[in-house]
Parts: C-alpha cells; structure tokens; sequence
C-alpha cells in the first residue's frame, strides 16, 4: 500500500465512489454521484470505482455498481442481492481514497466514516464527530448553544417522557414555544417526519408521527424568516461562500418542497445586507470548527429581516452535491466550478491524512 505521501502523486490515484445506501435520500445520492463521477472522470488522474450500497446496506462490485450510475437509478427487486451477511467486495482493497456520497442516517452520520477509518484510507469529507452531530438535531443545537451560536428556542425529549406525562410536556411546550411550533425527529434528514403545529390536536399527532422514526424529536419555535444558506469548504483553515436563499410557496421546506422540480426556487446571491452577510459567513465558519468539521458543510440559517436577527438552524455535513444543488453553485458562484470543487474535495482528504 502506498504511503500517504505517496498518494499526493499518485497516478492513477483510485478513488471508491461510495453511494446508494439505506437512508430515504438513497436516490438522491445516486444523483448525486452521477454528477461526481462525471467530474471526477474529466481529469485523467482519477480511475473511479464505484462501490453501490442497496437499501439493505448491502455493498455492490463495481461493475453492478457502475450499471447504476448509468442509468441513474437504484437496482429494481428482482436485481438486489439478498440474504447476503455483510461483506466488503474484494476490489475495495484497490482503493486509494474514498469519497462517499452518502445523505441521511447511515451513511452521513458517521457509521459510514468509522468504517472508512478503520480501513485506514483518506476519505474525503467530515469525520465520525462531525458526521454524527451533524445528524443528530438534539447534540448538535447543544454543542451549538454552548458555542454562543444563537438558535430559535427549542425544547428536546425522547418518547418515554412524551409518554408518561402528556398534559405537562404540551403545556410546557406551549409556554416556552407558543403555536406555531415544528415537530422532528432528532436523527433523520431530508425534512422526514417533520410537521408544522398550530395547536395541541396537532402537537400530539406530530409528536407520534415523530417518534414513529425516532425515539428522540425536538420541538421549535416557529419564526417568520428568510432561509438562507452558506457553503463551507476546507480543513483547518475554512472558507465561507457567497449566501444562498430558498424561497418557495409551500407552507414550510418540506419534503416535498425540496425534492419536486418547481416547487423551490434557490436565489444565488442572496440580496441581504453587507454586515448580515458578514454574519453569517463568520457563523457558518464557526459552526463548522464548532463539530470539528472537514472537507465541505452547508450550514443553513433563519434570517428574520424584521429585526435584522441571524438565527442557525443545521448544519448539513454531506449536502446534496448534483450540478444543480445548492452547495456546488454558491461555490461556483464564488469561483469554484464544479469540477474544480470535485478536486479540492480530493486534496482536502489527502491533506487530512497525512
């Protein structure tokens, strides 16, 4: 195995393409890496082995895997391996550096990055601390407040308590939060499971919807606010990119909202003062050093014009990466095109390892 200085000349330096897996974001990664591969494949460097993860985790070879990033979609039933115990497909041991192209739990919430750890490979992208507080609503507003980030109020609890006394947890929530208020489950992406409450009826059905994907949720107040987002892209030393803006009619970024063609629009820049603009690139590079990020982040925020207050509301470790996702056009908007993201992304893990 060469050493990882070694990797920094490397030619052809082989780099596994990690995609699919369990989470409901499985087709959205698929796409996801079509777009990283073709970038990927424009510099002569690179040979890209593709390693596919079925919806029951199940690693695929290559050349099933490639099948699936040409015709863009996961593998039909009739094609998955089944009843197979978990296994590693012997070309992994040719692999020179990973880039997985995972969203969602299991997959970008450091599980994923342990075992890629283990292997001992520069792996493009956060870490299992980074990876897993930024999937974890609950830690990540915690690990946020005690960094001075300010947030919208927020009340946590699991469905143990929720269970045992209904009546106190409502009133407690109204009195802290007031309707509207949002209910999500606390490890899940995509805006799954979330819902928009306006009065106790409604709490008590989110708050069961919630827990029905996972056992912890988080409650927030709602605010009328501008959606606003910036790309972070580095080690030690990161840098924030122009802002971006989501605006859409629904009644909040659903599901829905984000994943049907028309439903949003992405304003790219953001049309918002020069020292809210300052703010929030010095909050999205602290919010990523806050969870020891690496590689790349989007961090997303509440802009409410009527005070001029700048709130945080996630940070998204492995965002959606298409050519036309939001974390790639701000950074092409800052001067950064695609494929040339698609390269930083590869030296930033060679940088990490060594």
């Amino acid at each position: 195995m060469a050493g990882m200085q070694d990797l920094a000349v490397k030619s052809p330096l082989y780099v596994g393409l990690l995609f699919g897996g369990q989470s409901g974001e499985h087709d959205v990664s698929i796409t996801s890496a079509r777009a990283i591969a073709s970038a990927l494949n424009q510099n002569s460097r690179y040979q890209v082995q593709p390693f596919y993860i079925q919806r029951d985790g199940t690693w695929r070879s290559p050349d099933i895997s490639q099948q699936v990033l040409d015709s863009g979609k996961g593998l039909q039933d009739s094609e998955l391996l089944t009843d197979a115990a978990f296994f590693l497909p012997t070309e992994v041991q040719t692999v020179d550096l990973w880039f997985p192209v995972l969203h969602g739990p299991n997959g970008e919430d450091g599980t994923v990055q342990g075992l890629l750890q283990l292997m001992h490979k520069p792996y493009v992208g956060n870490g299992v601390l980074a990876s897993s507080v930024g999937m974890d609503k609950i830690a990540m507003k915690a690990i946020f407040a005690n960094a001075g980030l300010p947030q919208v109020k927020y009340v946590a609890l699991n469905r143990w308590q929720w269970q045992q006394d209904e009546q106190s947890w409502s009133e407690h929530i109204e009195a802290t939060l007031g309707y509207p208020c949002f209910v999500k489950p606390s490890n899940l992406g995509s805006s799954v499971g979330i819902s928009k409450v306006r009065d106790r009826q409604q709490l008590k059905e989110a708050i069961a919807s919630a827990t029905s994907y996972d056992p912890r949720i988080i409650i927030e107040q709602g605010v009328t606010a501008r959606e606003i987002e910036c790309a972070v892209l580095g080690n030690e030393q990161p840098q924030a990119s122009a802002i971006g803006e989501i605006t859409f009619t629904s009644d909040f970024y659903d599901y829905e909202t984000k994943y049907t063609a028309g439903k949003a629009d992405l304003i790219i820049p953001s049309k918002l003062p020069d020292n809210v603009t300052q703010a929030v690139q010095s909050m999205a590079v602290k919010a990523f050093q806050t969870v020891a990020g690496s590689g790349l982040a989007r961090v997303d925020f509440f802009y409410v014009e009527a005070t001029g207050t700048v709130l945080i509301n996630e940070i998204n470790t492995f965002p959606g990466f298409t050519s036309l996702s939001m974390y790639p056009k701000l950074w092409e908007y800052s001067g950064i095109p695609f494929t040339q993201l698609c390269d930083r992304l590869v030296e930033l893990a060679l940088e990490k390892h060594v």
